[in-house]
């Protein structure tokens, strides 16, 4: 059977699509564009009648033409905003597009992956993901002094996105390593919820602090004030000067009214930022992913199947108490239309992540029992 998508679209089609994926070019990178579309059409028709992977495969116009037009974009940045002449530029143009456009999408290599985007244990929470980041984008973010308490809600449910990606394109490891910085983020998050004020305010100094540190604030009057307070807080808490960076990143936590009374508080994320944030539980877990993110030979001789199921786990338990948070902080203030569509998508989805979540657990409780068997 022909394959149909072999053919270029019509010049009408090409310019709507055009308008669509590249913002409404003028109407002359519009015709040089459509020329080097219908001959990268005609080569990959030509290449798919030579490769039985291609040729089982449709041609995606959107992602030929993007691979066209950044070329072209490229050859713009790099020769002084001066376009190339004559066919030799077109067909070099064509000849890159397609090279990537082939292999990148077609024949990229594929490291072994235990899930699939269109499973629902992915599907569900990315689409849990994506409405979500919808809704915060509306958000005004990026403002610490304001907007500290969603900027950090923000960039957690990005790192769960990312880990998703990590585990459908084969990398468990790399996605366990990365619920370590979520982690991190998800324990801040809730030490500022549950103390308030007193967290924040101190979170948001020693974030100057810390610009300070790296050199950010561009100002050395500020600067050298920043130090000077850095050196009386840490007179005040009894450290020394080697204890610098420590204090900067965690002396926030001295913020927090009778901080002391913490049994086993340290100045640090395991007995400091986790601890106060209820989840010194998963310290052995956050141990473990350390590990990974070090490069250790965990790393390099992991079981990736285990470590799949762990970021899995992991990733899930996490999602489900930032979805909490935002659940009960910010649906509230949306409009009536967003949050009814939030509450239909929780009633029909949620049960689903509860569902995964149990077999989660059953089948790395079942692989456990395997290895301890076969040992």
């Amino acid at each position: 059977m022909p394959n149909s998508t072999l053919k270029p679209l019509n010049g009408d089609a090409f310019a709507a699509l055009c308008k669509a994926v590249l913002g409404n070019p003028d109407a002359k990178t519009v015709g040089f564009l459509y020329g080097a579309y219908c001959l990268g059409v005609d080569g990959f028709s030509r290449l798919a009648g030579t490769n039985k992977a291609l040729s089982a495969l449709p041609l995606n116009h959107v992602q030929l033409l993007l691979y066209i037009y950044n070329e072209h974009l490229f050859y713009l940045s790099t020769h002084g905003g001066k376009e190339g002449e004559g066919e030799g530029y077109v067909s070099y143009l064509v000849s890159a597009a397609l090279d990537k456009y082939a292999t990148n999408e077609h024949l990229s290599y594929q490291s072994v992956s235990f899930s699939n985007r269109f499973n629902p244990e992915i599907s569900t929470i990315s689409l849990y993901l994506n409405f979500i980041l919808g809704m915060l984008s509306r958000y005004k973010k990026g403002d610490p002094a304001n907007t500290l308490v969603v900027d950090v809600m923000n960039k957690a449910f990005q790192l769960c996105k990312c880990i998703v990606l990590l585990l459908t394109n084969g990398f468990p490891t790399e996605a366990f390593s990365t619920w370590r910085t979520l982690h991190e983020n998800e324990c801040i998050l809730l030490a500022l919820i549950r103390y308030g004020n007193p967290a924040v305010e101190g979170y948001l100094r020693h974030l100057t602090y810390a610009m300070a540190f790296r050199g950010g604030l561009g100002n050395k009057e500020k600067t050298d004030a920043c130090f000077l307070e850095i050196k009386e807080g840490m007179h005040a808490a009894g450290l020394k000067s080697k204890d610098m960076k420590r204090f900067i990143e965690y002396g926030w936590l001295l913020n927090i009214p009778d901080i002391s009374s913490v049994e086993d508080f340290k100045l640090n994320f395991r007995d400091g930022v986790e601890r106060i944030a209820g989840l010194h539980a998963y310290s052995k877990v956050y141990e473990m992913s350390s590990e990974l993110a070090h490069s250790s030979p965990l790393l390099i001789y992991s079981r990736k199947n285990y470590f799949h199921l762990v970021a899995m786990l992991n990733l899930y338990e996490s999602f489900f108490r930032l979805e909490k948070v935002f659940s009960s902080l910010y649906l509230s203030n949306v409009d009536e239309g967003e949050r009814n569509r939030y509450k239909a998508l929780r009633q029909v989805y949620f049960p689903q992540l509860l569902a995964v979540h149990e077999i989660l657990k059953a089948r790395l409780k079942n692989l456990g029992k395997k290895v301890h068997t076969s040992a």
